[in-house]
């Protein structure tokens, strides 16, 4: 045991006491249920109030990615990925351009899904279906980079037999996700949400101090990449090409409209208890970039100087790595990094517990009892909904598995952010266009998908590094889709035939 997670009997079970109280707290949540319906499993019954509501959406927003993704990024590019405080600022943004409002409908309308809202305002069933499938794939995918990540924090603090801790973390962690979120639905996820936000926060301020008590200085790391980048022709230290600029422009508009549109967050905005505490969370949550990317920054620049050697998938790993150095290394570091490691699969796990019950809830609502059983009982639906985040969880444990060598999380990411910008006509020009109408934002949602899907898998000669002159595939196909269903809605509608 001690050659796949060096850190002794009373580390692990610390650890293991920790992950053990989620599935208590998954109990707890299930006795605390109103109802046995869909609603009450989803949304919690009468939502929650500021604390927990700000909790839940601060641990969802700062998942897996941020740790094992923004730091293995910042490892392989150097301080160009400063560009993710900036486009998790604009993610807040974005939220408050759309959120109080659907918050409004939500209330008005008793909408479970953000398909509900679709099928709501436009009332066409083939648009309402393309949206939740997308949706779903675009949140297979997510979960899929949290399990991945899961496996990559276990891998990167082996000694040995990484591939074993790898499987470990992923089967482990996952069965422990799926058990408390099917006993006790949004509830139980928003109570360890709670709990895991907390010790995250926590977990960002330990890290900052193991990250200087270890490495020293930023400026001294900053130095060794400088001469690192003259003599290797590198940019991670020295000022970036303009290429890189305009991508950096292109994360911002991605990420800040995509992530704001993650199924999860939107059915959060549902569960909100009032439009006050709504607004009082991202109130809050408008300050929280600055402290949490700038410490994975920092572990990325720090990792980069003084663990060299890890590229593509592999670098993955090395926040894992990190915490294995300060960990050897360190008689004080030995306690905070298991604290540390805690606030770290807080992380993961309170982010992929959030895309499986909205998966499972989509795939419920949206698809089984919409097209195949509508007069099914709201017990029979819950029934459906538990054993879908089961079937789902076992597909993606199997697919994170057979990926561990090959997908890096950032291809992850940008994939997913590709797929799920085309939403934005949809749900925030739709919210605020009244004369958009289902046929032409249908159109334009299908055109959009497919031009995002041929830039990203075409293999052209124009589209470098996954970009198009620097932009996503799926920014381009936005302007495209934009101009599809805004165009034709502004077209005058065919006169319906009398007969």
């Amino acid at each position: 045991m001690d050659v796949l997670l060096p850190f002794g009997t009373g580390a692990w079970l610390f650890i293991g006491v920790y992950l053990l109280s989620l599935i208590g707290i998954g109990w707890l949540a299930k006795r605390a249920r109103l109802e046995n319906s869909l609603a009450d499993f989803y949304l919690a019954g009468p939502g929650f109030g500021f604390a927990v509501l700000f909790l839940t959406l601060f641990a969802t927003q700062y998942s897996g990615n941020t740790f094992f993704a923004f730091t293995g990024a910042t490892y392989r590019l150097g301080y160009v990925w400063i560009l993710s405080l900036h486009f998790m600022t604009a993610v807040v943004v974005c939220y408050l351009l759309y959120a109080p409002h659907l918050y409004t409908l939500a209330k008005a309308r008793g909408y479970v899904t953000p398909s509900d809202y679709v099928h709501d305002r436009f009332g066409d069933k083939r648009l309402t279906l393309l949206v939740t499938v997308t949706l779903i794939v675009v949140l297979c995918n997510f979960l899929l980079a949290q399990l991945m990540a899961m496996g990559r924090a276990m891998q990167g603090l082996a000694t040995i037999n990484q591939d074993a801790a790898y499987i470990g973390g992923v089967v482990v962690l996952a069965l422990i996700m799926v058990i408390y979120g099917t006993l006790g639905g949004l509830r139980a996820v928003a109570w360890t949400d709670a709990i895991q936000g907390v010790i995250l926060a926590l977990g960002f301020g330990v890290l900052l101090v193991l990250l200087f008590e270890r490495y020293g200085p930023l400026t001294d790391a900053t130095h060794v990449l400088m001469e690192r980048d003259v003599a290797n022709g590198t940019a991670k230290a020295l000022p970036q090409s303009p290429l890189r600029y305009r991508e950096w422009l292109s994360y911002v508009l991605t990420a800040g409209f995509a992530v704001s549109l993650y199924p999860q967050a939107v059915q959060r905005i549902y569960a909100a208890r009032s439009a006050r505490a709504l607004r009082s969370s991202l109130a809050v949550m408008a300050f929280m970039p600055l402290p949490t990317m700038i410490i994975a920054l920092i572990a990325g620049i720090m990792a980069a100087a003084y663990i060299p050697g890890l590229e593509g998938a592999a670098s993955d790993q090395i926040f894992g790595r990190v915490l294995r150095d300060i960990q050897e290394h360190s008689a004080l570091g030995y306690g905070l990094v298991v604290v540390l490691l805690s606030a770290v699969l807080a992380a993961m796990m309170s982010t992929a517990d959030s895309a499986l019950l909205s998966i499972s809830s989509m795939f419920t609502k949206d698809i089984y009892a919409r097209l195949f059983a509508p007069g099914a009982s709201q017990a029979h639906l819950t029934r459906v909904a538990k054993a879908c985040s089961w079937f789902t969880i076992v597909a993606l444990v199997g697919l994170a598995i057979a990926l561990r060598h090959h997908a890096s999380l950032v291809a992850l990411l940008d994939r997913k952010l590709d797929l799920l910008i085309q939403m934005v006509p949809v749900f925030m020009v739709g919210l605020r266009f009244p004369g958009m109408r289902a046929g032409p934002a249908l159109a334009g949602l299908v055109t959009g998908i497919v031009v995002a899907l041929v830039l990203a898998f075409g293999g052209f000669e124009f589209v470098v590094r996954g970009k198009v002159g620097g932009f996503h595939p799926g920014l381009v196909a936005l302007v495209v889709n934009l101009a599809v269903a805004v165009g034709g809605s502004l077209l005058p509608a065919e006169p319906r035939n009398p007969a």
